[in-house]
Formats: structure tokens, sequence, C-alpha cells
């Protein structure tokens, strides 16, 4: 991508795609996000996606918020839904609760594993998700039908515990049509070969967690994490930071000026903003 059209890139997602958020009843905000993606199939042109990550199931996060969010998800009815990482957090209690409260989702849905995961029991947790019906993918790809045409989901395990790669995922996988990457850990993005027009969704962050202006990010960039929350261009490849669905109101943990987060993901193709694009 030369460095004109990405800047047209970057101008279209930031003044034509849409965003909006409204507050639920169970404790977390739904974010409406139209994300124009490089090389979509025109037939995937207003797809839809919903998101969470960070659910941290147990003293994180209440029970009814999770059941919330995925009844939520449910009446969206999206086409695709995506678990981004951060199941548990640091106790083994919460396991058996995992595939309890996150089992029932009525659409396709598929997830990676975040650095809690790794810290408690990955392989654990992996087949809570697969009893639930869930694809987990690490470091690995699939192929989706959606709407009759292929939709391709790159799924990267977390790299704050060194357990991605990138390679791998991307391997034997098409390098052009609908694709969609998902890690636990924003940074992963910067491993990413450069200009691929790839959209990636990530979490990890909290959004901040304790948000004090300008400060949080000024302090997060200087330890390393410069991708907090929304929407960033990194090397060529369109990167959204969710803010996780747990923590907050409710939590025994300190959470501010960092709502948890529900992503409804619109996915619009850059031939309908008059064919921006590579």
């Amino acid at each position: 991508m030369s460095l004109s059209r990405r800047a047209l890139l970057v101008g279209a997602v930031s003044s034509v795609a849409a965003q909006a958020a409204t507050r639920t009843e169970h404790g977390f905000k739904l974010d409406e996000v139209e994300l124009i993606v490089e090389g979509l199939d025109p037939a995937h042109d207003g797809m839809r996606v919903c998101q969470i990550s960070d659910i941290h199931i147990g003293m994180c996060t209440p029970e009814k918020r999770v059941l919330g969010a995925i009844a939520t998800i449910n009446a969206l009815q999206p086409d695709l839904a995506v678990l981004t990482g951060d199941f548990v957090t640091y106790s083994r209690s919460p396991l058996p609760s995992v595939g309890v409260q996150l089992d029932g989702l009525k659409v396709p849905t598929v997830a990676v594993l975040g650095n809690h995961d790794h810290f408690v029991d990955p392989d654990e947790v992996t087949k809570s998700l697969d009893r639930c019906g869930y694809a987990v993918l690490r470091n690995q790809h699939a192929e989706l039908r959606v709407r009759g045409v292929r939709f391709n989901i790159f799924g990267v395990d977390d790299g704050g515990t060194r357990n991605d790669d990138v390679h791998l995922a991307l391997d034997g996988a098409p390098t052009s049509g609908s694709r969609l990457m998902l890690t636990h850990n924003p940074l992963t993005v910067r491993k990413l070969p450069k200009d691929e027009g790839l959209t990636v969704l990530s979490g990890h962050t909290h959004g901040g967690q304790i948000v004090l202006g300008p400060v949080t990010d000024a302090i997060s960039t200087a330890l390393g994490q410069p991708y907090i929350r929304g929407r960033y261009l990194v090397g060529g490849n369109q990167l959204y930071v969710n803010r996780g669905l747990g923590f907050g109101r409710e939590s025994d943990f300190l959470h501010h000026g960092s709502e948890p987060e529900l992503t409804l993901f619109t996915l619009r193709s850059p031939e309908a903003f008059g064919g921006i694009g590579r």
C-alpha cells in the first residue's frame, strides 16, 4: 500500500466509518463500529461481527454481565462472534464456569487464548470452549462460508506469553479476499507482514483500566503498549482494541474511565466507499 493510498484509507476509517455506543442494563457498553476491511468480498459487505474480550470469569466479572453479553449477541444475530482471550485470571477455581457462562451462542463462534489463560491452564480453557461448540484457533486459520462465499479467519495465540506465531497462522492461507485476524495482545500486530491490509481484533488492555485522561495513554506508551482502545493503523494493517468485558462496576477490582465493552462491527468493503484499498 503506498503512502497516499494508506492515508486515504486512514481518512476513510476515521471520517466515513461510523461509531456509536449504548449503555446496556448488563453493565457494559454496546459499541457499534463500522470497519472498512481491505480485500473484503463484496458479498460480505455489511457482514456483522460481535466481539467480547477479557471476560475474566470469576470475581473480576459478575456472572450476570457475562450471561447478558451472551444474550445480547444472540439478540443481535451477527454473522460471527469472536472471543479474544482471558477467560480466566489467576485461579483454577473458575475453570468449570467457563463452559457454563459462555455456553449458548447461536452463531458461529471463534476464540483465541489470552495471557491469563496460559497462566492458569490453556488446554482446559480450550476444552471448555470446544465443548460449547466454539472453534479455538491457536496459531491457526480456518475457512468459514458466509453468505455462500469463503471468509478466512486467523487466530494468533497470546504474544505476552510468547505463544504467538504469526507465520504459522498465515501459512498456507489465502493472501487476499475476506480476511479477519484475532489475537489477544495488540502488540502482535507489529509482527504481521507489512502492508497486508489485514484487519486485527484484539483486547488485553482493558482500555487502560484506570483512565486519567492523556496521562494513562502516555504511561502505557512509555511502558511499551501504545495500542490501548479503539482503532489504529499499524504497518499498513488495521487494529481494533476492545476494552474487555471484565472489571468495571460490581467487580472487586478498580476500573475507572473505561467501561466494559461488547463490540458490534459492521464490515464494509472499500468498494462501498469509492474503491479505497491497496
